[in-house]
């Protein structure tokens, strides 16, 4: 087991190439437990594709990922999943033709395998499972609703919820806030705050009123290198992030 003190993710001089084109150089970056971390950056930055070198969906060029010290490189994307990291697109991927229940019911751990899916049942811990997630994403009074009748809002949540069922380490959301109305997005903020006890939350972000409110620690990209990282304070009084972002 890796040491709480130590970072939970660390990532060395992480460089991606794609014809001659290095979307991420020689990034270094690392993350604590209960750390929500926020990543800003003009378009083509190379934010997204940070998020998908983590989780394996692309294929490094050079350098390291470790996840409680351990190499990710090279490693199947449903390896990663199992091994405490959840991802989160733009898009919410979630099932509409199935209720708000059988969406988490069907991301409980057990049900990953051939055999989990054989020998799956609803036992009382599953259900209680399933009540807890439904209430920590604002959905407890939705569980018979199918996926397709909810706002865009709650699908979000839901996606989230999915997510929280397989109890990650890391949590990678890319926009979680996008398409929200003013309220939801509040209470967006409440929720990623809440759940951010006991593991990470990497979230891409261009709402700057929502990333001033929720990010611990907020790094900035720009043609793949790290331009600055601080508090939000910090970030927005930063005058080469102020030419390169917040200035247009």
């Amino acid at each position: 087991m890796s040491n709480e003190k130590e970072p939970l993710l660390t990532i060395e001089d992480l460089t991606v190439s794609f014809d001659g084109f290095k979307a991420v150089d020689g990034l270094n970056f690392s993350m604590d437990r209960n750390e929500l971390r926020v990543i800003i950056g003009p378009n083509g930055a190379g934010k997204t594709t940070v998020l998908d070198l983590i989780c394996g969906k692309t294929r490094a060029t050079g350098g390291k990922i470790l996840f409680k010290d351990r190499e990710l490189r090279g490693m199947p994307e449903h390896k990663i999943v199992r091994f405490g990291i959840g991802r989160k697109f733009q898009t919410p991927s979630i099932y509409e033709n199935l209720t708000v229940f059988e969406n988490l019911e069907i991301s409980y751990p057990s049900g990953h395998s051939v055999f989990g899916c054989l020998a799956f049942r609803r036992t009382p811990e599953v259900i209680e499972r399933i009540e807890s997630v439904a209430e920590a994403v604002f959905l407890k009074e939705m569980l018979e609703i199918e996926g397709a009748f909810l706002s865009h809002g709650q699908k979000q949540w839901l996606e989230i919820g999915m997510l929280l069922m397989q109890e990650p380490e890391l949590l990678m959301l890319d926009e979680p806030v996008a398409g929200m109305s003013p309220a939801e997005r509040e209470r967006t903020g409440d929720l990623l705050q809440r759940i951010c006890k006991n593991r990470a939350i990497l979230i891409i972000e261009h709402d700057m009123e929502f990333v001033q409110r929720i990010a611990h620690k907020v790094t900035v990209l720009h043609l793949g290198k790290i331009l600055a990282e601080g508090s939000m304070a910090e970030i927005q009084s930063n005058e080469r992030v102020q030419d390169v972002y917040l200035g247009h």
